[in-house]
């Protein structure tokens, strides 16, 4: 569940390991072929479709003719065969196969042993593969050397994408801000076309997110040079990577976009699901879910994709506790988990999470900056606030010392912003959600008449 791009780093991961959603995309060949894939990546056009334990998934998929095509990927390698006539590899319809896959359709499920004409293509790649070469070596490396291998011709092509973003990021501040909300000016598409052949699907997304600053409003000048910036100092972590300590290298290998797979031993606890939401980009849909753990005192974020319409999984119900384990994913804040077994059935939520002031939050988030400067927000429970309207906007006003916290856009203009005012009534509220420098995005909220003696109360969604 973790933000994870490139299939080559999936492929560590053993075989039969699903990928993601962002990892199979990673793997096309050019934006047209993300896109048509995409809209295989259903179950509508598939038939015969199936899978083996070992990673060898196959499947038959409509196409322009009378006849589907075959196709089948080999998930160990991968390798990929289709009987379509395109020359772009991997097709279309291998990718829409593995979206299938990446996605948990159930139209994918274990069909036992492959038909014969995708068995005898993996009887093929078998015997080439055990064929020695001149001397009496195999033909190709196997096991972790090849991973190995793989892993570093990939840094190799993300670090020659660095160099090239470096240099544009250069010609852009040299030539002046001004220039790029001209309409003519379609830098960014391209230049996030070349992070993506470059394997860096984290820095193809934040140039992709420039295009969008000379749109947003006035004073959109400083706001793109402050994101230039980063996009620089992220740039600069990658080329510099092997003097950073560890915690930061596994923060910059995630931003830049390389999968780091959860590790330590997983925490067993009552989580309580504070927050649920799905974020359309695109082709994909990314669902955040963020728990709190009674014992541990922890917050983790569980983050999942779909593609092509689908809606991701895990899907939680907004205040309910779950008796569940959950393993952290490695660099900053070590916010982010992947669920493991689940325990029993969910019961009804209890009491909030323990809180503080804003000015809690505001130190919080800033003290997160120093393990991840990327971090756009951090999570925070504020206790007892009233949010209040000011200027063209609302803020979270502090009942106890009369601090504020401002509420980002993005709160002021959805519906659940007069959820919580109406929750409020005036008074003070709990409310959890995602303090940052765009100000604090409420997404859950508790009210002083909705905890009994007991302290169990309910929760009520924002989102």
């Amino acid at each position: 569940m973790l933000l994870s791009h490139g299939g080559e780093s999936a492929r560590t991961a053993g075989p039969g390991s699903r990928w993601t959603v962002e990892q199979v995309l990673a793997l096309a060949p050019d934006e047209a072929s993300r896109e048509a894939g995409s809209r295989l990546g259903s179950a509508r056009p598939w038939s015969a479709t199936g899978r083996t334990g070992g990673g060898t998934l196959w499947g038959l998929c409509d196409g322009s003719g009378g006849t589907p095509y075959r196709t089948a990927v080999d998930t160990d390698g991968p390798a990929y065969t289709c009987s379509c006539p395109s020359r772009k590899f991997p097709c279309k319809h291998a990718l829409g196969l593995l979206l299938l896959w990446a996605s948990g359709d159930p139209a994918l499920g274990r069909g036992g042993a492959a038909p014969d004409w995708a068995e005898e293509w993996l009887e093929g790649r078998r015997g080439r593969a055990a064929v020695p070469a001149v001397g009496g070596h195999a033909s190709g490396p196997a096991g972790p050397e090849a991973a190995r291998r793989r892993a570093e011709r990939r840094a190799e092509r993300i670090t020659g994408g660095a160099q090239e973003l470096e240099q544009r990021l250069a010609d852009l501040v040299r030539g002046g801000l001004a220039a790029a909300d001209r309409p003519e000016y379609g830098q960014w598409e391209e230049t996030a076309a070349r992070m993506v052949d470059a394997q860096a699907p984290g820095l193809a997304g934040r140039v992709r997110e420039l295009g969008s600053i000379p749109a947003s409003g006035p004073g959109w000048p400083v706001r793109l040079l402050e994101e230039c910036a980063l996009l620089h100092l992220l740039d600069s972590a990658w080329l510099g990577l092997d003097r950073l300590p560890g915690p930061l290298a596994a923060t910059v290998r995630t931003r830049v976009g390389l999968t780091v797979p959860a590790e330590g031993p997983p925490v067993r606890d009552r989580w309580l699901v504070l927050a649920q939401y799905d974020i359309p980009d695109g082709k994909i849909v990314t669902r955040r879910v963020w728990l709190y753990g009674r014992e541990s005192g922890r917050t983790a974020l569980l983050l999942s994709f779909g593609a092509a319409g689908r809606s991701p999984g895990p899907a939680l119900p907004v205040g309910v506790t779950i008796d569940a384990e959950v393993t952290f994913y490695p660099g900053g804040g070590r916010l982010r988990a992947e669920l493991g077994e689940r325990f029993g059935t969910p019961v009804a939520a209890t009491a909030p999470p323990p809180g503080g002031t804003t000015a809690d939050a505001a130190a919080a988030y800033g003290r997160a900056l120093l393990d991840d400067p990327w971090l756009d927000a951090w999570p925070a429970t504020l206790r007892e606030v009233i949010p209040v309207p000011s200027g063209d906007g609302w803020q979270l006003v502090d009942a106890s010392d009369g601090s504020a916290l401002p509420l980002s856009s993005p709160a002021v203009s959805r519906p659940g912003l007069w959820k919580l005012v109406a929750l409020s009534g005036g008074g003070p509220v709990t409310v959890f959600g995602e303090s940052g420098h765009r100000g604090f995005d409420p997404l859950a909220a508790w009210c002083p008449e909705s905890v009994d003696d007991m302290g169990a109360g309910a929760t009520v969604a924002l989102l």
